[in-house]
């Protein structure tokens, strides 16, 4: 089961246009399109009279036409002219739209009852949206249980040995982690002071010497984890409370749960140094795709590991607590709501 009375990211702003697309979130199949307003369109992939996707249908207009018999839907759902044109269409006859919000570059989907679907409770995004920061990313489809993508995300100690050749470094295992719980949010602190700066930050700081490392991830109800790093100076005398000096950025992340064992991984980084060097945007979200893809790789090979030994479970340690934390927010608000009907996904 997923939390249902949430918002997810369906996708990033660039990907939908007039043209249907087709994804299926918290195993419901969606289908997306914008208007000739730009507004976007997102409705239940399955036409009400015999069930094709409608994502295979013929746009026209603002609508959309089964191409199976013909049924024509407009983007409230509702259909307009039946497939015999003599035939009035009946109210009954509607598909279920989906209260949509487009805010930090993504496109967000309420998955529960639209009348619950406040926008306020969208993750806060700032960075992505602010001014003086510079904001891009990507998307990947991964074969594994978004919760595995949390659990990676909030413990940053696998960076020493998964990203050795870019972000990784030996002193991420000699400092401890402080993880603490604030409401349904749990924030994992990780402070490294007088250290060398490993490639890419190096790199960011365009100087040598001694700096002061961050990383704090953020977990935000139900699936988005960003996180805070950047390194600077020693000089400069940043602290964990204080750290606006040097080079900073937000790593975003942002899961949504197709089934089980599948999801849709939407990630980026903002930041507030170089923000208008476009080719550096460029090659910076080349470089954070590489990163990713050696998550995506441990991920998937540890999903297919679950599967093939269901005799077995995962053991938490001291550096597993800001993951743990997380899945049980995500559990109390699995078991706080109301049963999907047709919901048989165990989410457990």
């Amino acid at each position: 089961m997923f939390v249902r009375n949430q918002w997810y990211v369906a996708s990033w702003d660039y990907e939908i246009d007039r043209a249907p697309l087709a994804r299926t979130i918290c195993g419901e199949r969606i289908m997306l399109y914008r208007k000739f307003d730009r507004s976007v369109v997102a409705m239940h992939d399955a036409c009400p009279h015999r069930l094709l996707p409608l994502s295979m249908g013929i746009k026209e207009g603002d609508n959309i036409r089964c191409r199976y018999h013909g049924l024509l839907i407009d983007p409230e759902g509702r259909a307009i002219e039946m497939p015999v044109r003599g035939e009035r269409p009946h109210k009954s006859i509607c598909a279920r739209v989906y209260p949509v919000v487009e805010r930090h570059r993504f496109v967000w989907l309420w998955m529960g009852d639209p009348d619950r679907a406040d926008p306020a409770l969208i993750p806060d995004f700032w960075p992505c949206s602010h001014a003086d920061w510079n904001f891009d990313g990507d998307y990947y489809h991964l074969k594994c249980d978004y919760r595995l993508v949390i659990d990676n995300l909030m413990d940053l100690t696998h960076e020493t040995y998964t990203h050795q050749g870019s972000i990784g470094q030996q002193e991420i295992l000699d400092v401890p982690i402080e993880t603490r719980v604030e409401g349904n949010s749990v924030i994992v602190s990780r402070w490294m002071s007088g250290i060398e700066a490993p490639p890419f930050w190096r790199n960011a700081l365009k100087q040598e010497g001694l700096v002061d490392r961050w990383q704090v991830c953020h977990f935000l109800p139900p699936s988005s984890v960003i996180i805070d790093v950047g390194v600077a100076p020693v000089s400069v005398g940043s602290t964990l409370a204080k750290h606006d000096q040097g080079v900073r950025g937000f790593v975003i992340d942002a899961l949504t749960p197709e089934s089980d064992i599948s999801c849709h991984y939407f990630w980026g980084m903002t930041r507030n140094f170089d923000t208008q060097d476009v080719g550096f945007t460029a090659r910076l979200k080349k470089q954070q795709a590489a990163v990713f893809l050696e998550d995506v790789a441990v991920l998937e090979a540890q999903q297919a590991s679950v599967l093939a030994n269901p005799q077995s479970k995962m053991r938490a340690f001291g550096i597993d607590s800001g993951g743990v934390r997380a899945r049980h927010i995500i559990e109390r608000m699995i078991a706080a709501q109301p049963a999907a009907a047709g919901d048989s996904s165990s989410g457990g």
